[in-house]
């Protein structure tokens, strides 16, 4: 069957296919797994940028951090040739940018435009009346029924299987945004029982830029971002991927919310003002948390219950037993080549946080404050972008990232990235660019490449060295690790593109499942090979396709081998129709050797599903426009596994060898 796949994948590799996002953004997407498929954020803004492309003859830098492709070594190139050279007149003047190529050109064409150099001023009341504004409502259900819903057991879902979500929207260009989201999961219930006012969460937000002197105010729900993660980072942040170059953190502090997620966000408001080269941003929140609350008291947590499920009495009786006070803010210098900001933000518990007693948990965070602040800094000089954060927390306890980007020429350019996190050095909402999930206990340096020798090739390559001072969760001694990827791009055209990707890790953990002190960690060497293509074969038609091996073995006690492969093809049959189909294998040897894999799916939502042992999938994704108000999705997955009797474990048991979603969506435009 391997066999078969692999020859009729590579038969078909004669090009490849300009998608809705950049392969580079689905793979920074599946390196972050389930982590991130709440946080539809960049999905709304690049959906609204199709729409209202940005004008490059006026874009600012904080207009094209949004669209992620843009490294920001070529924002500043790009910032700085427009005020050498004034206005563009074609796309493709952008080759004369330093650090641009068509692969890059083509990775923003769908927007970006270019247009007039003139900026219109507008008063609020015009922002209130001339914007956009929709209604979406979503439907979700997985088929067959889960051990949870039995309500004969002892511990049961309280709810149904059904998941929804509403949103309202209300958006002026990048001026003004309004809305509110609700979402409901499977297993909560609705309007009754502990969810009496229907949806399990509910989130608002008001947010404004550009008026006057106050560059952006948010009331209601919304991220803050400040440096390079090493003190509060609530957007998505990309770590290591092909797209190499693209290691810095940006982004404005204040940024709206707008997804589901139900807890890296703040509730309350912030501003950020303006004064010539000058600028301030405050925020203040209060909004409640879950926590799990230890057994043996009720007066400390353990843990922040980020799941947002409420599905048990267990689950529902975690819920929102803690409150978190938090104020802070951010203090910029901005001239033309250099910037430096003052960062500071404090936290205040109703509860302290006291982790269980083991032996990794020894420099945990604990106490009912926590503060961190920062000093950040970037500047750039010719071809090069320098840029870092230094952070301390309550105890005085160090943090540290330095890093830089250099366009050496037109076809190549390196990055550099260094950080220094001390083993005791705690943030509880940071997300820099790091080994571990949170900043701490880690050393290490980053290497990138990326090289364009001729036309249509691109060579991407990154090494990254780490080691943790200190004993960690299933390793139980000091270590280090590796992790090398190098992948080789080729796009014929500007509707094609076919790349070759292999990634190796090598990660300490224990020998086994102990984690006694005497338990020394061994390394878990894991080898993946990826071959992809698309193609847009006409401007009705699409096809792409994947082969993943994986090749995992923890010193030769535990040795697993994984494979993957699909094949997926879009059209439009009609004029207001449009959807695809995918099909695809896996087999591996177990969970160790799983493979995540980018799903497309109904508008403003994905997944990345982990395949492990062995079975077939398909999905179909369609859509249907009658009315340019009107828009209507649906979406059916199926997963089978041949040789299995049940699928999942606990509550979420299905006893059949099947498992399948059935998804709906409506979305009215105003």
């Amino acid at each position: 069957m391997k066999q078969l796949i692999i020859l009729f994948l590579c038969l078909c590799c004669y090009s490849g296919f300009s998608q809705d996002l950049p392969s580079t953004t689905q793979q920074q997407l599946e390196n972050l797994g389930d982590e991130s498929l709440e946080d539809d954020a960049l999905l709304q803004q690049l959906e609204f940028y199709r729409k209202h492309p940005i004008n490059l003859n006026t874009a600012s830098t904080e207009d094209l951090q949004p669209l992620r492709f843009l490294s920001a070594l070529q924002i500043d190139n790009f910032i700085r040739y427009r005020s050498l050279f004034g206005k563009l007149i074609d796309i493709y003047e952008l080759q004369a940018v330093p650090g641009f190529d068509v692969i890059t050109i083509q990775k923003i064409r769908p927007y970006i435009v270019i247009g007039s150099s003139i900026t219109v001023k507008e008063d609020f009341l015009s922002r209130l009346k001339g914007g956009e504004q929709y209604a979406l409502l979503r439907f979700a259900r997985v088929l067959e029924k889960a051990k949870g819903y039995n309500k004969a057991l002892p511990t049961h879902y309280l709810g149904d299987a059904n998941r929804l979500m509403f949103r309202y929207r209300y958006q002026y260009k990048t001026n003004l945004y309004y809305g509110i989201v609700a979402d409901k999961d499977a297993g909560e219930q609705f309007f009754r029982g502990s969810q009496k006012l229907g949806f399990d969460f509910y989130s608002v937000h008001f947010f404004a830029r550009n008026l006057g002197n106050v560059k952006a105010l948010a009331l209601g729900d919304f991220t803050v971002n400040l440096g390079q993660g090493l003190t509060q980072w609530q957007s998505l942040g990309f770590g290591k991927s092909a797209d190499v170059i693209n290691i810095k953190r940006q982004s404005p502090v204040l940024m709206p919310y707008r997804s589901s997620g139900e807890f890296y966000f703040n509730r309350g408001a912030g501003i950020t003002v303006n004064l010539n080269h000058l600028e301030a941003t405050g925020f203040f929140s209060y909004k409640k948390l879950s926590a799990n609350i230890d057994v043996d008291s009720v007066n400390h947590f353990t843990s922040f219950g980020t799941s947002g499920y409420y599905r048990t009495k267990n689950e529902v009786a975690d819920r929102y037993h803690l409150s978190d006070l938090s104020f802070g803010g951010n203090l910029r210098l901005n001239a033309d080549a250099f910037k430096v900001g003052v960062n500071a933000v404090v936290h205040q518990f109703s509860l302290p946080m006291q982790k269980r007693d083991e032996p990794y948990n020894y420099f945990a965070f604990h106490g009912k404050q926590a503060f961190n602040a920062s000093i950040d800094y970037n500047y750039t000089y010719k071809n090069a972008h320098l840029f870092g954060e230094i952070a301390v927390d309550k105890n005085s306890n160090k943090a540290g990232v330095q890093g830089i980007l250099v366009s050496v020429d037109k076809r190549a350019d390196l990055s550099f990235l260094y950080r220094s996190i001390s083993k005791a050095y705690q943030s509880l909402f940071g997300n820099a660019f790091t080994e571990n999930t949170l900043p701490g206990n880690e050393s290490g340096i980053y290497v990138g490449v990326s090289l364009r020798p001729v036309a249509g090739w691109q060579l991407a390559a990154y090494a990254d060295y780490y080691q943790f001072g200190f004993i960690k969760y299933r390793v139980s001694a000091p270590s280090k690790g590796w992790d090398y990827l190098a992948q080789i791009t080729y796009t014929p055209g500007k509707q094609s593109e076919i790349y070759l990707r292999y990634r190796t890790e090598n990660k300490p953990i224990n020998e086994s499942s102990s984690n006694q002190a005497i338990n020394f960690p061994v390394n878990k060497v894991k080898q993946n090979l990826r071959l992809h293509f698309s193609t847009q074969v006409n401007s009705l038609w699409s096809i792409k396709g994947r082969t993943e091996m994986l090749w995992f073995d923890k010193r030769g006690i535990d040795k697993q081998e994984g494979f993957l492969s699909y094949i997926e093809v879009g059209g439009q049959p009609g004029q207001k129709i449009k959807g695809n189909v995918r099909l695809q294998y896996f087999e591996t040897g177990g969970f160790e050797s799983r493979v995540y894999v980018y799903e497309s799916d109904v508008l403003y939502s994905f997944s990345i599903p982990a395949f492990y042992d062995k079975g077939f999938r398909y999905y179909i994704n369609a859509s249907y426009t009658p009315s340019p108000k009107f828009t209507f999705w649906l979406r059916l997955a199926q997963s089978i596994y041949p040789n299995k009797s049940s699928i999942g474990t606990g509550l979420e048991e299905i006893t059949c060898n099947r498992k399948s979603e059935f998804k709906i969506q409506i979305k009215y435009e105003f």
